[in-house]
């Protein structure tokens, strides 16, 4: 059972996965020893599934982010699924719901590489590409999950 204790943690590993258990435990007031233990079990329970890092990909030169929607052939869904993780340009692969099967969030170092990534893909499907042009920052502290009784 995740409790609002559990919640917190989780805020807290959201912001900033790197912090050490005394830091975590400092913020919800729990000690270091509890404040582990309580993330050990969220990651026993799968809660917690992955510690990720956010890489800036303009800075090691893609110049391109975009969203590439697919709506797949009648009868390539599986075909398609099994390649797209293949592509070294695909950052993350959505099946979808809505006139398009699969949503792609792909980088490309310029306007060549996407064109050629595009053409891959329109042996599959028909795709709508729209660049991504900045991010919008999302307060996290607003994001709230609730506990499920």
């Amino acid at each position: 059972m995740i409790d609002a204790l559990d919640l917190k943690i989780l805020k807290v590993l959201e912001k900033n996965s790197r912090l050490s258990f005394a830091e975590i435990g400092r913020i919800v007031s729990l000690s270091p020893s509890a404040t582990r233990e309580r993330v050990q079990k969220l990651e026993e329970k799968e809660v917690i599934s992955n510690y990720t890092v956010e890489i800036n990909s303009r800075l090691l030169g893609y110049d391109i982010e975009a969203f590439i929607s697919v709506k797949v052939f009648h009868g390539k869904l599986k075909p398609f699924l099994s390649i797209v993780g293949t592509f070294p340009e695909v950052k993350r692969a959505y099946r979808i719901t809505g006139g398009q099967n699969v949503q792609l969030e792909i980088i490309a170092k310029d306007r060549l590489q996407l064109q050629k990534l595009i053409d891959k893909i329109m042996e599959y499907g028909d795709t709508l590409t729209q660049l991504i042009l900045s991010e919008v920052e999302i307060d996290k502290e607003k994001t709230s999950y609730t506990i499920s009784k």
